[in-house]
């Protein structure tokens, strides 16, 4: 049976988005199939795939759930991109937001969706929106781990504890099995001196608490670059310094699970 994690944060621009695409590329390398959701009403996460006016996607899926109707056929909205499968989002994902939050059960909808897809995949990675709204609630509630992405930043790090709590809620409230896969520092510059200080701080606070993930992901124009041109960096730039800490990144979270 595959695992299901979602990648989320308090705060936007920390690079969760870029995180999804570019862990399920490298997970792919390392012979995984991999399922991308973009669970996000902004789409960035398909906006990466290349991916533009798609017919069926994860709101139409939502809603369908809310309904207690039948989904569609698994080739209407799972799209394939070099190897990699995800499923899409649009600003339709905000229409089902809404009814979620008028509905009963209302915390289980995208379980539901996933649940018939988690045998066939190794990793199913769920991108998420900056926020602890209904539709975050929904992917922990669908996950089985939380990779948190911080930007060493003051803003970032005061958005962490907020995040962790909700995280412990939803364990002890709707899914037992929620663990924090850890802490993945982005856009990291390690020049500066805030970036020290904070990667510091987090190391200090968590050690021993919470896994902080030894791959630290460098802040480059090679990441603007590559979702420009809908490329993974494993493809546009392979020997970056980046690309090898997303690949690192991918080996820490294969041997978390053996």
């Amino acid at each position: 049976m595959g695992k299901i994690i979602m990648v989320g944060a308090m705060k936007g621009g920390v690079g969760k988005s870029v995180t999804v695409f570019n862990l399920a590329y490298s997970l792919r390398k390392y012979g995984k199939k991999v399922l991308a959701v973009d669970f996000d009403p902004q789409a960035n996460l398909t906006t990466c795939f290349g991916e533009e006016d798609a017919d069926v996607t994860i709101g139409d899926l939502l809603l369908a759930a809310i309904e207690d109707e039948e989904f569609p056929e698994q080739d209407t909205y799972i799209r394939e991109r070099k190897g990699v499968y995800f499923i899409p989002s649009s600003i339709g994902l905000s229409a089902a937001e809404a009814k979620l939050r008028l509905e009963m059960g209302s915390e289980k909808m995208l379980a539901a969706v996933l649940k018939p897809l988690k045998n066939d995949y190794d990793y199913i990675l769920i991108d998420t929106c900056p926020s602890l709204g209904v539709l975050n609630i929904n992917a922990m509630a669908a996950a089985d781990e939380v990779i948190i992405t911080v930007n060493p930043q003051l803003l970032a790090m005061m958005g962490l504890r907020d995040f962790l709590k909700t995280v412990k809620k939803i364990k002890s409230r709707l899914n037992g099995k929620l663990e924090i896969a850890g802490i993945l520092l982005t856009m990291c510059d390690a020049r500066t001196i805030l970036c020290k200080t904070i990667t510091e701080q987090v190391a200090e606070t968590f050690q021993g608490q919470i896994r902080i993930f030894g791959s630290k992901i460098p802040n480059t124009v090679k990441v603007g670059e590559s979702v420009y041109y809908s490329e993974p960096l494993i493809e546009y730039a392979p020997e970056s310094k980046v690309c090898r800490a997303y690949e690192q990144l991918a080996e820490e979270v294969i041997a978390y699970e053996s």
